[in-house]
């Protein structure tokens, strides 16, 4: 069996599946493998689920702030939140309208905001049976749709304008994990799963394109290539990332190894063809650049908890954001990305 993460200082199941502040317990929910990645286990621990006074309502809190140190060329806005009644796993901006985005919860519902508004959200669209964890807004300008991956093992499509999903994708089995829309190809989607695949959707067609056994683990994340329409990369809690071109998958084209345990997200960069960055369970996030004989450039670790979030700026080529476990994002310039690849 593989390593299992370290213990953290004080760790307990909130109802989202995230560990909360209380009792010290090892986290991420059950072990596949021996290895932390699916957290189906800590999402059923639903204590004090429907008492409002609950501390673990604080999760449901969607905070919004442009102020940031380290953000620069953006207005500083004040700080605004959200409320809702369960875990939030995953959010999405709108590509036509600045103000709009969407987030997808515990509850198996899709909630829109207008963060113009101080109220409620706009809409909450509620058809998927079990948490959903993940939520893209399409990048096709005109295109008004949104997919979403839900551990009850489909993935929707949605036009916000439209109170019901427009199709639902079934053909994983087991819980997903990622939903990433194509930047290349209108009306292509991307998605990985707890059954060891990623897989291509088209919406045209409603059905499967192509189906990759990936990984011998649970696959956690999956990126577009931002520069090649048929390289996708994935990582999972095997601790691998492993590039894939769509063309021929018989085996990827490359695989990138030094994580100690699973890997929670995965982002190419919008700069660099052959540069991308990944966050762990280890606490750390390394940037690689698979072109090159060693492909490891960096490893940051300032994070005390599980690294959860991450994504690479679209402004600044050198400014990165991440997250964690303990309850902090970081906004920052690594070194590797001072010095042209």
């Amino acid at each position: 069996p593989g390593p299992l993460p370290p213990l953290s200082r004080n760790w307990s199941h909130c109802r989202c599946g995230c560990p909360g502040k209380g009792e010290g317990r090892r986290g991420g929910g059950s072990r596949e493998g021996g290895r932390v990645g699916d957290e189906r286990g800590a999402r059923r621990r639903r204590a004090d689920a429907a008492d409002p006074r609950s501390p673990w309502l604080r999760c449901g809190v969607l905070p919004l702030s442009a102020g940031a140190p380290g953000l620069r060329h953006l207005p500083v806005l004040r700080d605004r939140g959200f409320d809702w009644n369960d875990g939030l796993f995953d959010v999405t901006w709108s590509e036509n309208n600045e103000h709009v985005l969407i987030t997808c919860s515990g509850d198996g519902s899709l909630q829109l905001w207008d963060t113009a508004e101080a109220t409620g959200p706009l809409q909450v669209f509620k058809e998927h049976t079990q948490e959903v964890y993940s939520v893209d807004w399409s990048q096709t300008r005109g295109e008004q749709l949104v997919v979403s991956g839900s551990w009850d093992q489909t993935a929707k499509l949605w036009d916000p304008t439209v109170g019901k999903s427009l199709c639902t994708f079934r053909g994983h089995e087991g819980v997903i994990y990622s939903t990433i829309w194509s930047p290349h190809i209108p009306g292509c989607f991307a998605s990985t799963s707890g059954d060891q695949t990623l897989r291509v959707w088209d919406v045209k067609t409603s059905g499967v394109k192509i189906v990759i056994p990936a990984h011998q683990a649970e696959i956690l994340s999956c990126d577009w290539c931002k520069y090649n329409e048929n390289l996708l990369v994935t990582g999972a809690v095997d601790c691998s990332l492993r590039g894939w071109d769509l063309r021929n998958i018989r085996q990827p084209v490359f695989e990138l190894l030094g994580h100690a345990y699973a890997i929670r997200r995965v982002k190419f960069s919008p700069f660099h063809a052959s540069l991308l960055a990944s966050c762990s369970y280890d606490f750390t996030v390394r940037f690689w650049n698979f072109s090159k004989p060693n492909p490891l450039l960096e490893t940051v670790e300032h994070h005390t908890e599980f690294t959860c979030g991450l994504d690479l700026s679209l402004h600044s080529p050198t400014q990165v954001a991440d997250c964690a476990w303990d309850e902090t994002v970081k906004i920052y310039n690594p070194d590797c990305l001072m010095i042209p690849p």
